[in-house]
Formats: C-alpha cells, structure tokens, sequence
C-alpha cells in the first residue's frame, strides 16, 4: 500500500474521533492536550510551560556520534525560549540517554510520553533505535522527530523525518560515483537494518547501470576487528568502497584500511554516517581524502549557516565543529516549532495538520515538510575530507530533491518496497 494512502488513513482515523477522552479545545494553545489513542494524554499546557523529550545515545558505541546531536537540540531550544518559546510557552527539556540500545529507546521513549508527559520528543540514530520506537509512539499516538539519514522504505504518520531518505543521499552518491566513472563497488557495513537495506537499495541501482558489487560484507554494530573485511576489501580491487558502518566501527575501519596501503586515490571510500564530528575520532590522518554523501556540511558558504556555526562554537568551544546529523536535529525541533505555532496547538492531530508545506530557513538550506510522507526536501551534497578535518563539497544537486522514501520514481527500484 501507498505511503500516502497510509498516512491518510492514519489521519482520517485521527479526524474521526479515534482519540479518547480529549480534553476540551486541543486545538488551543492553552488547553490542557489530548489524548492518544493507547488512552488519554498526560501532556499539561495549562501553565506556562510545555515538556518536550530528548532521547540521544549519551553512552555506548553511538555515544561519539549522538551526544552532538543533544547537544544542538540543546541550543534550539535555548534559542527558541530566549526568543519567547512556542505559543507563548517556554520549552521544559527533559532528556534521556537511550545508551545505543534499542530496547533502552523503547523504554525511555515510553516514559517520556507516559511518565514525562512530553508534547514530542526529538531523537535516535540507528534504524534499529527508531524501529524499536516506532511501535511505541504509534500505539501512544504520539511524535518522534528523527534526524538522521536513514534506509527510506517506511513512513509512519508518528515520525517525521528530518534527516535525508535514500533519494536524497544514497542515490545521489550513486549516481556521482557513475558521473566519476566508477564501474565497482564493495559494500561495508554494520550489520542491522539500515545498512542491510541500503546496500539491497544499492545493489539494484547497480544492477540497473552496470556496476559490479564485488563484494559485501557485515560486522556487529561496536565491532573493532576489521583485519579480515580490509583484506576482502583489498583482493577485491573494486573502483570504490561503499561504507554504511555506524559509530565507533569506523574508527577500526579507517585506521585499518590505511595500514594495508588503501587510499583515497586507490580505493575512494564512500561513507553515509560519518561527517565532521566523527573525523576527530577516526583521526584525521586515516580519512583525509575520503569521500561522503549529506545534506549539510559546516563549510556551506551562507549567512545561515555561518550564524549557526558561530552560535555553536561560541556555545560548546571553538573547537567543536558542526555536521548533518545535528543540523537536522536543530532543524527538527524549529519545524515542529513552526508545526505549532501553524496550528496554535501541541497536540499529535493538529501538529499532523499543519505539518504540510511547512518550511524553514536552516543551515543546510530552505527545507520544507512534505505532509503526506512526514519527510522534508533537502539537497545533496558529496563531500571531502580537507586536511582540516571538514567537508568540503565536491557535487550538489543545486536545489532541494522531494523525499521519495518508497523509492517509486526509480523503475529499478521496483519491488523494494515489498522484499
């Protein structure tokens, strides 16, 4: 079924009075909010304040890539209550850490929508930490905003998608690697769903444009022996590496793959879940060179972008530097901000509503929410790593690309969706 038929019927049941024992006016501002349709919502608008959750990985193996992302999502919401905050409210932040385990996700996301009595909450990394979430913010009909890149195929009228879906990045690095010339891949990845999904993606754009995938191979997420897979890698003498390793595998990875004497010259690497936050963790010496596909890079030469990068060295030090992942966490809790101040409201159905064609001026760019997929428009970016440690774009699609998370403007693509 249709992404689109999904989502309408999601929100025609909403319409139809599937909430239950809805306080009065829950499209008001200051009316104590709404109920789900697991039964009736504890969020409290009545005073001065509304509590929204941040659930991040401030511990384990995605903690060098997720306490970033709390960390933006930090100063959005000091910004957005320095300014005045939403509907005259001032943002109560509790935060969580979901310590890279999906099941811990699950948890704390249920508190914070049970216990907490949050109005949305803002997080996750891993597919598998938004998968195991995904059932918890249904079932309480309740919002998660993700910002990270994700596998595309899904779609859920509970989460809106702030980071890019494969259209947006995988694809698009795809087709650069083509324009490069590139005629074989070898694909590395950790071994849970996203990886998995995006290398089924890549395989059958390779096979729709002549590339060969001479080889594939996985490893557990946290994993640090990568003696065997480098060497794999090595034999296979493929034209370019495709890299969906998430956290601090890649720092195994990298530093193991130069000390076979792979190069970005020999054998580029493509990475989709590095960016500049990661490069000091890798060592800068074992990536400079390397190639990856986003939508944000610090280095975005625009007025917006710099107050952003000024406004958050001057908050965290100047020596911390800002990447995608944490540019749509930023971003997401802003749109959710423009969501409720559309529809003077903060509870799920109005914020569901209002959320089409909503846009922001952000650092990536202008982006703007598509209300029938919950994803946004963004434009894609390939990256290099400079000898300074950031991204430095080699190719930009020019202009925002529409969110297709099914992937149905693609014929090669067909049957994906169902596999």
């Amino acid at each position: 079924m249709a992404v689109a038929t999904l989502l309408t019927a999601g929100l025609a049941l909403t319409a139809c009075g599937s909430k239950v024992g809805e306080s009065a006016s829950s499209g008001s501002a200051g009316a104590t909010v709404a109920a789900t349709s697991a039964g009736k919502s504890c969020v409290d608008t009545s005073g001065s304040t509304v509590k929204i959750g941040f659930l991040n990985s401030l511990s384990g193996t995605m903690a060098i890539s997720e306490k970033t992302v709390h960390d933006s999502l930090q100063m959005a919401a000091d910004e957005i209550n320095a300014a005045g905050g939403v509907n005259g409210k001032q943002l109560d932040v509790i935060s969580e850490d979901g310590a890279s385990e999906p099941t811990t996700f699950a948890e704390k996301a249920q508190k914070l929508i049970q216990a907490d009595c949050v109005a949305a909450v803002f997080g996750g990394w891993t597919s598998a930490s938004r998968k195991a979430m995904l059932p918890v913010f249904e079932g309480n009909n309740s919002l998660l905003f993700y910002p990270v890149q994700y596998e595309g195929l899904e779609a859920s009228k509970n989460i809106f998608y702030t980071g890019a879906t494969t259209n947006q990045q995988i694809v698009p690095a795809l087709d650069y690697l083509k324009e490069m010339g590139v005629k074989s891949l070898f694909l590395v990845g950790s071994d849970y769903v996203f990886p998995r999904t995006a290398n089924k993606i890549i395989k059958a754009y390779a096979a729709a444009n002549g590339m060969e995938i001479k080889g594939e191979e996985y490893t557990p997420l946290g994993d640090t022996e990568f003696s065997t897979i480098v060497n794999k890698v090595q034999s296979a003498d493929a034209d370019a590496v495709f890299n969906t390793l998430n956290g601090d595998s890649n720092v195994a990875f990298f530093k193991q793959y130069k000390s076979v004497g792979l190069t970005p010259e020999s054998m580029p690497v493509v990475s989709v879940s590095i960016a500049e936050e990661e490069v000091g963790g890798i060592g800068l010496d074992n990536v400079q060179g390397q190639l990856a596909a986003w939508n944000y890079f610090e280095t975005i030469d625009t007025p917006t972008n710099k107050k952003f990068v000024e406004a958050f060295k001057a908050k965290y030090g100047q020596d911390r530097v800002t990447s995608d992942p944490m540019e749509a966490a930023y971003t997401s809790l802003y749109l959710w901000k423009a969501m409720a101040e559309k529809a003077k409201a903060f509870d799920t159905a109005s914020i569901q509503g209002a959320a089409d064609g909503v846009t922001f001026d952000a650092p990536e760019g202008t982006v703007t929410v598509d209300g029938e997929n919950h994803h946004i428009s963004k434009t894609a970016l390939i990256g290099k790593i400079g000898p300074d440690g950031l991204l430095y774009t080699e190719w930009s699609s020019g202009q925002p690309i529409e969110p297709d998370p099914f992937l149905t403007g693609y014929p090669w693509a067909q049957g994906l969706a169902s596999n």
